[in-house]
């Protein structure tokens, strides 16, 4: 009956950390519309694995995670635990895994999405892999092989690709770059 109980208080944690993630999870300079961390948060899965003894909570099959404006989905949430209990790692994959918050002041969502998502928690530090891109209210785009984003100083990066072709005459390998980040900034309409 303890250890049951035990279970239920861990999970309950477990939820109101995996809220700070979402709360914090992307990347918009706007404020995000400031009631969705008062609203609950409902995550659907076709199943759920938690794991005490190595502190990882997986989430499998069309993952839909919701708090307010805040919509995630993938078809895998993967959540690592500190042994004190505090979140470290929260990995969202799917094809792509997709990310949309609304800002205050705003009608339109703040979009992101990307093969991979991971958000370290204790560096307040996202990064969006593969096919990663990043759509904001006023329609700018950034998209890139690679988008790193640090939620406390507001700092974006993106990144390209390169690809190792082949091997030189002198042994060094030889590389092509085969992506490059992309920015659209869209041009403000005249009153």
């Amino acid at each position: 009956m303890l250890k049951q109980r035990l279970n239920q208080v861990n999970h309950l944690k477990r939820l109101k950390i995996i809220s700070g993630f979402i709360l914090v999870m992307m990347m918009n300079t706007a404020s995000a519309l400031s009631t969705d961390k008062q609203k609950d948060i409902e995550i659907q899965a076709d199943s759920a694995e938690m794991d005490d003894l190595n502190g990882v909570t997986i989430y499998r099959g069309d993952v839909i995670v919701v708090q307010g404006s805040i919509r995630m989905t993938g078809h895998t949430m993967t959540v690592h635990f500190a042994d004190n209990g505090d979140m470290e790692l929260v990995i969202m994959q799917g094809t792509p895994a997709t990310y949309r918050q609304l800002p205050d002041d705003s009608k339109t969502y703040d979009e992101a999405e990307a093969l991979q998502m991971e958000y370290y928690a204790l560096k307040d530090y996202i990064i969006l892999k593969e096919k990663a891109l990043v759509t904001k209210p006023n329609g700018s785009r950034m998209s890139g092989k690679r988008i790193e984003y640090d939620t406390v100083l507001s700092k974006v990066i993106a990144k390209g690709s390169t690809k190792t072709t082949s091997t030189s005459n002198n042994g060094k390998a030889d590389k092509k770059k085969d992506g490059r980040v992309k920015i659209i900034i869209k041009k403000k309409k005249e009153q």
